[in-house]
């Protein structure tokens, strides 16, 4: 089986900062990691390597240094690693990835199955796996919890449901996005690290995957960032000391002048 991971370096959501000048989200010298939803996607593609047999190639978009998720992503058992990279994508929007990703993919050949994340943690969308399989024409499904049973001609999988799951079986190719509880991701080996330390990352520019420079990057973005702000703090915040008793009693004093 043929098995594509897209994964994503974002900025770490512990080192959070907004640029006060541009209004976005501070990237200099902020440490980057993997997608967290990307890691399950990828210890989901490599756990299905290793019941039906294949490969696993991992594919990121973005700027020269995502380099390192894609080693990361081999460290952890995926066999190859594509960067699309190119000045031209940059500001793309999740319409304009889904059609950059789709070209590269497509450009790479036969594929049987594309695993994506639910989402991405620095945009939260959840568009670009969808997007992804309508550029490419093929059947998907979002938020898989579980796979059930997986063989080359067919798998099938628990859909993660506000009341439940569903239960979904579908044939080859297929693209599906997954959650934080389809498996817990596998610690990089030291063979494996010597083994992504060695690998040889392939990149793909626009024009290696034949993209039409009006469909990337900003040119090709129906919506744009203009603004990143924290909400404004409402009312008035007050500090509570003492024992339990007596800040309930501050509590209730606190509260009697809006009591009707």
């Amino acid at each position: 089986m043929k098995i594509i991971v897209c994964i994503k370096q974002v900025p770490d959501a512990k080192d959070v900062r907004l640029d006060p000048e541009t209004n976005t989200l501070a990237r200099e010298g902020v440490e980057s990691i993997m997608n967290p939803y990307d890691q399950h996607a990828l210890e989901a593609g490599v756990g299905l390597k290793e019941t039906v047999g294949g490969e696993v190639t991992v594919i990121s978009m973005g700027p020269p240094q995502a380099e390192e998720v894609l080693r990361q992503a081999i460290a952890c058992g995926a066999d190859n690693g594509v960067l699309v990279s190119d000045r031209s994508f940059a500001g793309a929007d999740t319409w304009a990835t889904s059609y950059t990703l789709a070209k590269a993919i497509t450009a790479l050949g036969d594929y049987d199955m594309i695993i994506c994340g639910k989402q991405a943690i620095d945009g939260d969308t959840a568009q670009v796996g969808p997007g992804l399989a309508m550029r490419l024409n093929i059947p998907y499904a979002t938020c898989i919890q579980k796979i059930r049973t997986a063989e080359n001609s067919a798998i099938v999988m628990e859909r993660m449901m506000d009341d439940g799951y569903d239960v979904l079986k579908s044939g080859f190719p297929l693209l599906i996005s997954v959650v934080k509880d389809i498996n817990q991701p596998r610690v990089p080996s030291l063979k494996g690290k010597m083994k992504a330390k060695k690998a040889e990352i392939r990149v793909l520019s626009a024009d290696d995957i034949g993209a039409d420079p009006a469909c990337i990057g900003l040119p090709g973005s129906p919506t744009q960032v203009v603004k990143v702000f924290p909400p404004e703090p409402r009312g008035e915040q007050a500090m509570l000391t003492g024992t339990v008793e007596e800040q309930v009693e501050q509590l209730v004093d606190r509260l009697k002048p809006y009591l009707v």
